[in-house]
Parts: C-alpha cells; structure tokens; sequence
C-alpha cells in the first residue's frame, strides 16, 4: 500500500463526506487487523471504519491473539500482513482459525501471489490481497469474503464464533 496514495485517498473520502458503497456486512461486520508498520494499520482500520465495520487493531500475532481472548466480540474476518515481528500471518490466521471456527482470512503482503500460494497455499477461506492496494480494492476485497462467508453461512455452515469464553 503506498501511503501517499492511500492517504490521498483517505483525504478524498473526508472531503467528500462519501463513504464507498459497500456490501450487506458493513456495519456489522467485525474485522481484526493485524499490521506491524503503524501507517499502513492505522489507515486500513480507518477506511474500514468509514465504510462502517467495527475494527479491532494489533500491531503483532502475540498482541491479536490476546485480543481476541479478551474481546468477546465474534470475528467475521481476519486482515493480516504475512510478515509480522515474532509470529508470522500464517501461523496467527492457523491459531485464530483453531479459536474462532469459520473465520475468514485476508492475508495482506507485497510478495507476488504465486509466492505466497507457492509457500504456504491457502487454504478454505483464506484470500489474498496484493499491497500497494487502494480503498477501493481493499473494500471490494472485504466485501467479496464477507460475502463468500454469509453464502457459506446460509448453506448450513456454522458462522464464526470465537471460543474466548
């Protein structure tokens, strides 16, 4: 994500008082976004905020994961980076996955995707979004796996529910 361009964006999305059209989960979607360079997190969340998620925030894999054990919020989707200090993003999305049954996963990196299949292929409900990335993309990929999730929902499958208790 270049912060120039995601921060005009940002800018632009303020000033026009206009907030991306998003999907039926907006709004009621809880999104946990885990990302070490303080920029990038804070301007994610943000955007996210704006187009009416509730957003919890982490800056490590040790610090999302003792969120989610203290929050008793249920998680609709995971936001991470791959490559975080300590922990990496796939090892955090397998023990959230372990703790929250269902959760969807967006890993967020700047490798190419054949890479990052090639290494550690995705399984059911991970998703891949490529950095730099817009508002736009960035929205549109929340919006296609919450979408994605709420089809699996209504076939019979369990939502995501967060073994925090």
């Amino acid at each position: 994500m270049s912060g120039a361009n995601l921060g005009q964006e940002i800018h632009q999305l303020r000033v026009e008082s206009a907030v991306p059209e998003t999907g039926a989960n907006g709004g009621h979607a809880t999104i946990l976004v885990v990302e070490d360079e303080d920029f990038v997190r804070e301007v994610t969340c943000e955007v996210l905020m704006s187009a009416g998620y509730k957003v919890l925030r982490a800056r490590t894999a040790a610090e999302a994961l003792r969120l989610v054990r203290e929050d008793k919020t249920t998680l609709d989707l995971l936001l991470t980076d791959i490559v975080l200090p300590g922990r990496n993003g796939h090892a955090l999305a397998r023990d959230l996955q372990a703790l929250c049954r269902g959760l969807k996963t967006i890993f967020v990196s700047g490798y190419p995707e054949n890479d990052f299949a090639r290494h550690d292929p995705p399984g059911p409900g991970t998703f891949y979004l490529p950095k730099p990335f817009s508002v736009q993309m960035l929205l549109g990929k929340v919006d296609e796996v919450l979408q994605n999730g709420a089809e699996v929902a209504e076939k019979g499958m369990a939502k995501s529910a967060c073994g925090t208790g």
